[in-house]
């Protein structure tokens, strides 16, 4: 057996990369991870870290600026200043990115190296001018934001989610492209700290995979807080006029107009970093959405995986971590695992927050047709969001013709954290309807989950045969 540097060489040091890193560390693997740019990835850098920094201050903006909701009042006149807060999201990148420093992970055992990496076959790579090899390896490189061939788009100056965190201070106005999450995260936060936003969005609905009825009461809350939503709206062209980005847009009626705005960001969707990588001399197969793998994560070189971004199908950094786990263990150990999307679950940080795990309701019904049962719950009716004045969203849980949970959507407060006790129901296959017996503590927002529950346990009651019967008995004594 021919003798390798490295038993395992991880290729990308984001959030993929740090738990396969590790993973095969602590399995006693020698193990080395190659990173091009900076630790810690696309999340910290320019993703999750810097994006949930900014949507918390512009949430505390907006309470600032609505404190008569609270029974709260100020003497005088509050004018939000907002020319720090861009220094203030850096501020935490960095204290994130101090946790994630190269010695941390030397300390480990565990070689850093920094470089643009090329394969040489799937056994070799070169790093910064040097030959390394290793028995296997894990891709783990992440994603870019995707730019659109639209007409002009060169000829202006768009950011990204990579770009836009490098601002000094908030424009008066912004287009942004694409209603998915990061465009509308980015958005909401934007329009509650005072900047003119419209987003062109090309589906029939923002947020395209989300549950349709949950995204429709979120659209017309944005709406509300004075957020302009285009939807069923193409962008035709871009250029320059009077200093500012104009934006020729067509509509579902082919009715033509232009926008103008002071700045433009891209958020129409992200593609697989795979550019110089030298995939083909390694015996990768790869398309332009990214690395081909099995269910165990291997790529068609069999000593060859990948996780994250790079390969799909889902592109969060909590699903990078979970592919992670399972191609650095199948990448070091015989006996290989295989991947289960059944039971990802995301979560999208508006105010309310959109919480998403499983199918969807038009998912389900494509699946089981008018067998599947839909329970709702209005925040309106939980007692904490009524002291909280967020009131706003609903809870809706899907379950199969079995009384399985098979689908999870909370629109609400904190939605991103409440739908963690459904989800491990959901995971561990406990029954939904069991929720109910379990102790909340009052007042929380957890009676999201309960009460729907509680409504399916009378029902399964209410339908039980010997319960029924023992009805009909009792009640003949009765009279």
């Amino acid at each position: 057996m021919p003798e390798y540097d490295y038993d395992l060489i991880v290729i990308g040091g984001g959030a993929g990369g740090f738990v396969a890193s590790k993973l095969a560390r602590g399995l006693g693997k020698k193990v080395a991870m190659i990173e091009k740019k900076k630790l810690g990835g696309e999340c910290t850098l320019s993703g999750c870290i810097p994006s949930k920094a900014f949507i918390k201050a512009s949430n505390v903006a907006y309470l600032t600026k609505n404190l008569k909701k609270y029974g709260l009042d100020s003497k005088t006149r509050i004018d939000i200043n907002t020319d720090n807060v861009m220094n203030h999201v850096r501020s935490i990148v960095q204290k994130v990115y101090d946790s994630h420093q190269p010695d941390a992970f030397r300390k480990l055992g565990i070689d850093v190296l920094f470089g643009e990496p090329r394969f040489i076959d799937n056994h070799f790579i070169e790093v910064a001018g040097k030959k390394y090899s290793s028995r296997a390896f894990v891709i783990s490189t992440g994603s870019s934001a995707f730019i659109p061939p639209i007409e002009g788009i060169n000829t202006i100056p768009y950011m990204t989610n990579e770009t836009f965190f490098d601002i000094d201070k908030l424009p008066p106005s912004m287009i942004v492209l694409g209603g998915g999450p990061v465009g509308i995260e980015l958005a909401a936060a934007l329009n509650r700290l005072g900047v003119k936003v419209w987003v062109i969005e090309m589906s029939d609905f923002i947020l395209p995979r989300e549950d349709k009825e949950t995204v429709n009461i979120l659209s017309e809350k944005l709406k509300e807080d004075g957020l302009n939503l285009l939807t069923k709206t193409k962008a035709l062209r871009m250029g320059m006029s009077s200093g500012q980005i104009a934006v020729t847009v067509e509509d579902e009626y082919k009715q033509k107009r232009e926008i103008s705005a002071d700045s433009i960001l891209v958020a129409v969707g992200r593609r697989a970093n795979v550019d110089g990588l030298n995939l083909e001399k390694a015996g990768v197969k790869y398309t332009t959405k990214g690395i081909d793998t099995n269910r165990k994560l291997q790529t068609a070189a069999p000593n060859i995986y990948a996780c994250g971004d790079v390969t799909g199908p889902y592109q969060f950094s909590h699903m990078a971590e979970h592919q992670a786990r399972i191609a650095a263990q199948n990448a070091v150990l015989p006996v290989k695992r295989k991947i289960d999307y059944r039971h990802v679950a995301w979560c999208i940080f508006t105010e309310p927050e959109l919480a998403h795990a499983g199918l969807t309701e038009e998912e389900a019904r494509e699946l089981h047709g008018d067998k599947i049962r839909v329970y709702r719950y209005g925040f309106k009716n939980i007692d904490r969001a009524k002291t909280d004045v967020s009131e706003t969203g609903m809870s809706k849980f899907i379950l199969d013709p079995q009384g399985d949970l098979i689908g999870v959507h909370i629109l609400g407060s904190h939605a991103g954290d409440i739908i963690h006790e459904a989800q491990l129901a959901k995971a561990l296959g406990i029954h939904f309807h069991k929720l109910d017996s379990v102790i909340h503590i009052y007042p929380t927002f957890s009676d999201i989950i309960k009460q729907p529950a509680k409504l399916y346990h009378i029902e399964r009651l209410q339908n039980n045969h010997f319960l029924r019967l023992l009805r009909v008995i009792f009640g003949r004594k009765k009279e």
